[in-house]
């Protein structure tokens, strides 16, 4: 049986138990034993990391000891895969360089609507925008089939390094109320080779209506399937 470690915490606001909840049920039904913990501590259990086929975390922000941190990059070279939304893993462990090297792109910011049209609570970062699917994306077994899907919600600037193989992109265009001057285009799905173990990052998430989402939800799944250590070579 492949065994499924899922590590949740971090800032409530991204609903770390009430959104790992909603993929228990497909991990099960793909043979996957779970263990849930919550604290990434665990990643300094060997014994525990070497058994692991998938690491699904929902963590957002927090902090992360080294001991912990080493023992997540080793298994992740080692085979283990590891996957997750939004906050819980581009914005985890912000103070962590060696994290952000693992992991391949980081949370900068989520623009938000024009100042008058605000009302002082997490909708002021609610924008509609288009999640596209890239030449890549639509060969990859975790987004292929799907197209262009448009959100109503926080659309994450994400800073990345060349090494992600990107799936999905969301672009930020210019506003006269933001002080960039040309449209910015940030991956929204990426997936990462890490030695012999596979990454996947989907920036969509920032609540439960958005993980239910036909299309994000079908990444999510298909991401896990695809990450983990018993995945067919594809």
């Amino acid at each position: 049986m492949a065994e499924a470690l899922v590590v949740r915490g971090g800032w409530d606001g991204h609903r770390p138990v009430e959104a790992t909840e909603l993929f228990l049920p497909f991990l099960k039904q793909h043979g996957f034993g779970i263990t849930v913990h919550d604290s990434p501590e665990i990643y300094a259990d060997p014994a525990v990391m070497s058994e692991t086929d998938l690491i699904v975390q929902c963590v957002t922000m927090s902090s992360i000891g080294p001991e912990a941190l080493a023992g997540l990059r080793a298994a992740v070279a080692a085979g283990t895969g590891f996957t997750g939304w939004h906050g819980g893993i581009a914005d985890s462990f912000r103070a962590s360089s060696d994290y952000l090297q693992l992991v391949g792109g980081q949370f900068a910011t989520h623009p938000g609507k024009e100042p008058t049209c605000r009302a002082g609570d997490e909708t002021d970062n609610f924008l509609t925008h288009t999640v596209e699917i890239t030449e890549l994306g639509r060969d990859h077994p975790i987004t292929a089939g799907l197209t262009d899907f448009t959100l109503t919600t926080e659309q994450y600037w994400v800073l990345h390094d060349d090494l992600v193989d990107v799936l999905a992109t969301t672009t930020h265009p210019v506003q006269p109320w933001h002080p960039w001057h040309r449209p910015i285009t940030s991956p929204a799905i990426w997936t990462r080779r890490w030695g012999a173990g596979r990454i996947v990052v989907t920036t969509p998430g920032h609540s439960l209506d958005v993980l239910r989402n036909a299309s994000v939800r079908t990444v999510i799944e298909r991401g896990m399937l695809w990450a983990s250590r018993t995945a067919s070579a594809s």
